[in-house]
C-alpha cells in the first residue's frame, strides 16, 4: 500500500470515528495488536497455525526453520518466487516485519495430518525411496536426506522439512526449481539438482515423501549437524 493510500485510509477511519462520537455511538473495538492477529491473512490459506490445508498448493509453514521461512518471504516479495497473491501481499513489507512473521510460524507446532492415501505404484515409490535416501551418484544427484536430515525434518537455520506436504505441491516445486520460476540466492543448489531429475524422478520423489508419516520428533536438526554435499546460497556458514 502506497503512502497516499495509507493517508487516505487514515483520514477515512478518523472521519468515521468522529461521526460515531457525534451520533453518540461507541467507537468500534480495535483489533488486538498481536502477531496472531497480524497473520490472519496467512491463516486463510495456510491454516490458523500454519498447519497447511487440504488444498495441494497451500503448504505447511509451522515448525519450519525461521531462516527458511524468512528467505521464502523475501523471495516472494522480491520476485524470486512467483505467485501473484503472495507477491502482492508482501510487496511493501520491510525485512524486520517479514522476520517476525517467519519467527511466529517457526514457533508453532500443531500436529501433522495423516498422510494422504498412496496412489503411486510400488515401483514409483521404490524409486522415490532410493532417490530420497541414497540419491543417484552416477547422475550427481545427492540424496534428499543429505541436506534435509535423516528424518527429513530440515536443519536450522534455513533448510526446510519435507514432511506433511502434498505430492502435487512437492512435484510443482521441483518443477519450478527446474525451470527457474522459483529461484534463490546463488549458488542456487536446488535448481542444479532439479535440472538433473527426469519427470519420473520428480513424480517418484513427490509420491514417496507424501506417503511418509510425521516423525516422533519433527524439529529441525541443529545448525551444522549435516555436512552439505554442495554449496547453497541461502545456507550460511557451510
Amino acid at each position: 500500500m502506497g503512502i497516499r493510500s495509507v493517508l487516505i485510509t487514515l483520514v477515512l477511519l478518523a472521519g468515521s470515528s468522529l461521526h460515531a462520537l457525534a451520533a453518540g455511538e461507541a467507537p468500534a473495538e480495535k483489533a488486538p495488536d498481536t502477531m496472531q492477529a497480524r497473520v490472519l491473512g496467512c491463516a486463510a490459506c495456510h491454516g490458523a497455525q500454519g498447519e497447511g490445508t487440504s488444498n495441494d498448493y497451500y503448504p505447511r509453514l509451522s515448525g519450519k526453520p525461521a531462516g527458511y521461512l524468512y528467505n521464502q518471504l523475501l523471495a516472494f516479495r522480491d520476485g524470486r518466487r512467483k505467485y501473484p497473491p503472495m507477491n502482492y501481499l508482501l510487496a511493501y513489507l520491510p525485512d524486520p516485519y517479514l522476520m517476525k512473521i517467519a519467527e511466529y510460524f517457526a514457533a508453532e507446532h500443531p500436529p501433522f495430518p495423516a498422510p494422504a492415501p498412496v496412489t503411486a505404484d510400488t515401483a514409483t515409490l521404490a524409486l522415490g525411496k532410493t532417490l530420497v535416501n541414497t540419491g543417484a551418484a552416477s547422475r550427481k544427484i545427492p540424496a534428499c536426506v543429505a541436506c534435509h536430515g535423516a528424518a527429513l525434518t530440515g536443519m536450522e537455520p534455513a533448510i526446510p522439512g519435507l514432511l506433511g506436504l502434498h505430492s502435487d505441491y512437492i512435484s510443482a516445486q521441483l518443477g519450478a526449481w527446474r525451470y527457474g520460476t522459483r529461484t534463490t540466492l546463488a549458488p542456487d543448489c536446488m535448481h542444479g539438482i532439479a535440472t538433473k531429475l527426469a519427470d519420473r524422478d520428480i513424480t517418484a520423489i513427490a509420491a514417496y515423501l507424501a506417503s511418509l508419516p510425521a516423525p516422533e520428533n519433527p524439529a529441525p536438526v541443529a545448525a551444522g549437524s549435516l555436512k552439505m554435499p554442495l554449496a547453497c546460497g541461502t545456507v550460511p556458514n557451510q
